[in-house]
């Protein structure tokens, strides 16, 4: 998928809600507000709502169309959008407290070497989450890509979940006015001496 089939999109309608994915937010409204980073931001809907709890967030999307639609809500003035293409687009090295990953589907290779990547971000105690569409919503499911080959399972995300301190990997189901979608959840901690601070 280029920027290109994306801005495509944005610009024939919104793809999503201005509201959280009720997954996401049930696990990161109680955390206490740090650094953060949004990748495959889209419209920028989560990192929006990380601000409103005082987080603070760089958005990262290759398409400027739909980063273009987050700058202008209320409130976008809190976040730093960056245009780029986060396979190649890093932070410092254990520079975040959160790295925020929501329906963001690239070939497992891509998916395994950003999350790892993306690990290396994090402070001691700072907590990865991954969202997105499970490789048996396609059969089981309902919505979302129907390429197998860049969806996420337990199974493909096993790898990153082995350089955390997991609370979850699992697959979880999601409701839709379609019927039920099944997605995978990886959420967990980069160990280190301070990974209390973070839970």
């Amino acid at each position: 998928m280029r920027a290109e089939d994306w801005d495509e999109r944005y610009a024939e309608r919104q793809q999503w809600s201005a509201e959280p994915n009720a997954q996401i937010a049930e696990l990161l409204a109680d955390l206490p507000p740090g650094d953060a980073v949004d990748l495959a931001a889209g419209e920028g809907r989560h990192a929006l709502w990380l601000t409103g709890l005082g987080w603070r967030v760089t958005a990262v999307d290759f398409s400027d169309l739909g980063l273009a639609r987050g700058r202008a809500q209320p409130g976008a003035d809190r976040v730093t959008w960056v245009t780029a293409d986060v396979t190649t687009w890093s932070a410092g090295p254990a520079s975040l407290d959160l790295v925020l990953v929501a329906y963001l589907h690239l070939a497992e290779s891509e998916t395994t070497a950003l999350l790892t990547r993306a690990v290396s971000w994090l402070r001691p105690g700072g907590q990865l989450l991954v969202l997105g569409h499970d490789v048996e919503n396609v059969s089981a499911g309902v919505g979302g890509p129907q390429e197998p080959a860049i969806l996420h399972s337990v199974e493909r995300l096993s790898p990153v979940a082995a350089q955390l301190d997991v609370d979850r990997l699992e697959q979880v189901r999601r409701e839709t006015p379609a019927g039920t979608a099944l997605d995978t959840l990886l959420w967990g901690r980069r160990p280190g001496p301070d990974v209390g601070l973070r839970r």
